[in-house]
Order: structure tokens, then sequence, then C-alpha cells
């Protein structure tokens, strides 16, 4: 049956009921149309109101599904002739990162994004997604390849954050990191970051410095995961349900504190029910914004990622 949400069980169990109670009527010619009717109706509006307006909670656990599109799935979507590349030139191939060139519509340019995998063999050597130094030094050297040839860069943004590993440190996690943030911030070409996921922390914030960020509907991008905070502030990791409802992490919440430019739609009930429908849609949101940010000066979009990120978020005086 694969990931479900906590909303869907008693939908579960109601279709369950009906198919049940559709046997029963066949096998002994009884009618039951009337019920079956009333439950059916029951059942869609349970969809509906998980489906179309799920908790911040609801939300955080189609973020972390299994069965959601990855970076190379949406790669595969739609960028013509991906070829990956591999290494940071210092260390090592960190897996939790892809990244390579490709076309858009025509236009060169270099995708990079974090990899999951979709299975236990394939996230354990992805890392779940939790790129180390290695990988945030990958991501750089093709960004600055991209900058060189003029090419724009997308990123697509899925972890639960930076590898916390012992080695990781040791190789110095927080200065990749910081690296990445300072050059991405100066880069004279054009980026697009989207969150298809998870976006946990510094490790997302990595890949995360755009002309342009834009999360999907039920994405999350927080700056810690409601276990942790709830662990924080009240010493008990089963009140992550609560502490999400106050982290203001899904992307309505952080399109109103202008943390973000847009909100992608994806299909009803979690991107993995119609990856079709939720890779049209990013495709569109790139094409558009590719077409707006590739006719500006490069001192022009330079002075206009400062001054988004100098303007980020709200703040209010007590």
């Amino acid at each position: 049956m694969g990931n479900i949400l906590e909303g869907e069980k008693p939908i579960l169990e109601l279709e369950e009921k009906i198919s049940e109670l559709m046997e029963f009527s066949k096998e002994n010619e009884v009618d039951l149309k009337n019920e079956i009717y009333i439950l059916k109706r029951k059942v869609s509006q349970m969809k509906k109101k998980l489906y179309e307006d799920p908790s911040s909670w609801e939300r955080v656990n189609m973020a972390r599904f299994q069965e959601r599109p990855s970076t190379l799935l949406y790669i595969e979507n739609f960028i013509d002739g991906f070829i990956e590349f591999h290494g940071d030139r210092y260390f090592g191939d960190d897996k939790a990162i892809v990244g390579g060139i490709g076309s858009f519509e025509g236009i060169p340019v270099t995708v990079i994004g974090h990899q999951k995998g979709n299975n236990t063999k394939e996230n354990i050597i992805r890392n779940f997604g939790m790129a180390s130094p290695e990988g945030y030094r990958k991501a750089l050297r093709l960004m600055k390849q991209a900058e060189k040839f003029n090419r724009p860069i997308i990123t697509f943004i899925d972890t639960s954050g930076a590898f916390c590993g012992l080695g990781a440190e040791e190789r110095g996690q927080g200065e990749a990191i910081a690296r990445n943030l300072l050059e991405m911030s100066t880069l004279k070409t054009p980026i697009i970051a989207i969150i298809i996921g998870e976006g946990g922390s510094g490790g997302a914030l990595a890949l995360g410095v755009g002309d342009r960020v834009a999360m999907l509907e039920n994405a999350i991008y927080s700056v810690i995961s409601p276990e942790g905070l709830s662990s924080i502030l009240w010493k008990d990791s089963t009140l992550a349900s609560k502490a999400s409802d106050v982290m203001k992490l899904t992307a309505k919440d952080l399109l109103e504190l202008d943390v973000i430019d847009d909100i992608i739609k994806e299909a009803l009930g979690g991107a993995h029910r119609d990856i079709d429908f939720t890779a049209k849609n990013i495709k569109t949101y790139i094409s558009k914004e590719l077409k707006e940010l590739l006719a500006l000066d490069k001192n022009d979009l330079l002075d206009k990622r400062y001054e988004k990120f100098r303007n980020m978020g709200k703040f209010e005086e007590k």
C-alpha cells in the first residue's frame, strides 16, 4: 500500500466497508444502493477535506514519502540529454547530490539536486539524501562551471539536512555549506531553486540561494525538523505534530513570509499520485521564470538577488 497519511486510515476503512457491502449485495441480491451511495459520498467529502487542505503535519508526512518523486525523476521528465558529473576534485563523489548538464527547452542548463533512494538499499547508497562536504563542493564546482559557460542553474532541494557524521565534520561540513552560500550569492548566472520535498536547515540552504525560490505545494522548508524542535522545547519528540503547527514550514506559510517566491501545484494527495502532472507544473514554472531572468543584465541580476535575500522575512518589534 505504501505510505499513507494518518487521515487516510478512516478513508481506507470506509472504502473497504463499501467493497464488502457491494459484494454482500451482489451475492445475496439485497438492494443496498442507498447505503453504498451515502458511504461513497462520505468518502468523497473526507478526501476533499484531507487532500485540499491538509494540516502542517500531514504535509510533513507527504514531503517525506518514499514514493515522492526525486531529482533524477524530474530530470528524466524535462531535461534533455542530461550528462551527470561526479566528484568534487578534492575528496570523492557524494551520491546524496547529483549534478550535471543538459538542455531545458533548447537552453543549456546545469542541474543539481539532492537525491534520495526509492528503497532501503538505494537510500543507504544515497545516504537518505543527506550530503557530506564533498557533495556541496561538487555542487559548487558545477555552479562555477555554469557561470563560466553562461549556463543557468536549476537546483532541486530534498533533504532532511546535511549529514552530521564525524567524518563529514572533520572534512569541513560547516565551511562547505557556508562557502556555497557565499558563492551562490554572487554567481553571474540565473539560479532557480525548487524545494520538491524536505528542505532541512543548512543542508537545504546550501542549494537554495536563488533568484527564484519556489516550493511544491506539499514540500516543507525549516531550520530544524518538527521532532527536533519538540525535543528541544518540550523534551518530547512525540509532539512533532504540535511543533509543525508553530514552525511555519509549509509553502503557504513561507510565501506569506516572503521566504519563497511561488508555490507550484502538485497532484491531489501528493506529487507521487501523478508525477507527470507535478513535473509539467515545475517545467512550466521554470520556463516562465527562466525567460525573465535571462533577459536581465548580469549586474541587475545580482542586485535583485541581493535585495531579495536582504528583504526576506517579516519581523515584529515589541
